[in-house]
């Protein structure tokens, strides 16, 4: 790809052992499992790799494996997110050290932060030099990066390169276009995918390619080359379990979509828990929906 950001990234779940502690073997093969299956990069760290419950020692060997598993013009974009910019900075730090080719960071998440307490964030970690994703997932920071916002961003911290945008508004890749026209505009939810994707997007930051790389990757390729007419009934079956990605309970969801299909997704820290019995099988019957459609077209 042109940048380490671009193209299909997926946010890798963690894998825990029974006893909850990190199977790194584990992680690093299914990092060169994602690269043999076509994917562009992986994203260790992020909300999906469970980063709040890991300790400074378990994020920064994260980050070390997935580089040191990674083949040649395969991205590694960590997750720095973190309650405060100097702690985020030295993420930040780690990552480039490590040999990543850009960082994701969320806006402060600790509280509502202004604009110009955002701004200073960002300034704080672009300080680094790396190129900076921003992540705009104001669900969970109760921080909007408004399009407005972003062409503020865009203006004063030069190595904002791209945001990943999650809030779900479909309409805001055309005001962050025209508002920011420097900073490419990354899908960031699976289940707004296709629709993103009509404007012209610049990758993917994904959660279910942990379970379908080779199926995401051929949804990627047709809707980016504009097939959308062999595209769109292909969306239509994964939408279901693509949905599961914009949900609160999308670490397990995702991790069972690994099970299912005879990876290694395996259990959740504290605080969250194992979904009850009729998620499950909701998750297993829409797996088996999109597994269908692509055995029996």
């Amino acid at each position: 790809m042109t940048n380490p950001w671009n193209g299909v990234l997926t946010a890798t779940a963690t894998p825990f052992t029974a006893d909850l502690a990190i199977d790194y073997d584990k992680y690093a093969e299914h990092v060169a499992w994602l690269a043999a299956n076509g994917t562009h990069g992986v994203i260790p760290n992020g909300s999906l790799g469970e980063y709040q419950v890991l300790t400074a020692e378990e994020r920064a060997k994260m980050v070390e494996v997935a580089v040191a598993a990674a083949p040649k013009g395969f991205s590694v974009v960590p997750g720095v997110a973190a309650y405060g910019a100097a702690e985020s900075r030295k993420w930040a730090e780690h990552a480039q050290k490590a040999g990543a080719g850009a960082v994701m960071l969320l806006p402060p998440n600790a509280y509502r932060a202004s604009d110009d307490e955002v701004v200073a964030h960002y300034k704080e970690v672009g300080r680094v030099g790396i190129p900076i994703i921003a992540y705009n997932n104001p669900f969970d920071t109760k921080v909007d990066l408004t399009p407005k916002l972003v062409a503020r961003i865009a203006q004063e911290v030069p190595n904002v390169v791209a945001i990943k945008e999650f809030s779900g508004d479909v309409r805001r890749i055309w005001q962050i276009k025209s508002l920011a026209p420097r900073i490419e505009v990354i899908v960031g939810a699976d289940d707004v995918f296709l629709e993103l994707s009509t404007a012209g997007v610049a990758g993917w930051i994904a959660g279910f390619p942990n379970a379908l790389p080779k199926e995401s990757m051929e949804l990627y390729n047709l809707a980016t080359s504009g097939n959308f007419k062999e595209a769109a009934p292909m969306y239509a079956a994964l939408h279901d379990v693509f949905h599961w990605d914009s949900k609160k309970e999308f670490i397990q969801a995702i991790k069972l979509g690994m099970d299912h299909v005879g990876r290694y997704g395996g259990p959740t820290r504290l605080p969250r828990l194992p979904l009850p019995k009729h998620e499950q099988e909701q998750i297993h019957r829409e797996m088996d929906v999109a597994l269908a459609y692509f055995k029996n077209r």
